[in-house]
């Protein structure tokens, strides 16, 4: 009898644990997006809401490898990007802003966050060019 009690508290006490340790995952409902001219100023803020380009940007981003350090950039990012996720009906979506360069050699892209889980980052090849594809074009 007592085994069975330490059974259920062990196993009660692993439930709270794993609940406790999975990532609250929102619904991507918008992406503002602001991309740099030729002169080095921002355009206007394009804003992307249409679900399959959301679908596709949700899937890069999820790509992402992120790395805890703070880096400085010596250009101004290609792209600024603000994402707007949805966590409860009933409160605000929380945003999220991202600046992103587009490495021309590598193909690559490298990704700044203002995310507190989030801090420098960098996108493959085939992520980055479905991210330029969304945010150039």
């Amino acid at each position: 009898m007592m085994k069975k009690i330490i059974n259920f508290t062990s196993l009660f006490v692993f439930m709270v644990l794993l609940v406790g340790c999975i990532e609250e995952k929102g619904q991507l409902s918008r992406v503002d997006v602001q991309k740099i001219d030729t002169e080095g100023k921002y355009e206007d803020v394009v804003m992307i809401t249409d679900r399959e380009s959301i679908e596709l940007l949700r899937q890069a981003f999820e790509q992402i490898k992120w790395d805890d350090k703070v880096v400085k950039m010596a250009r101004k990012p290609d792209v600024e990007a603000t994402l707007f996720y949805t966590f409860d009906e009933n409160k605000p979506e929380r945003l999220y802003e991202y600046e992103i360069w587009f490495n021309v050699s590598s193909g690559t892209a490298t990704i700044i966050s203002n995310n507190e889980n989030e801090s420098y980052g960098e996108l493959d090849k085939d992520n980055a060019q479905a991210l330029k594809n969304n945010f150039l074009n």
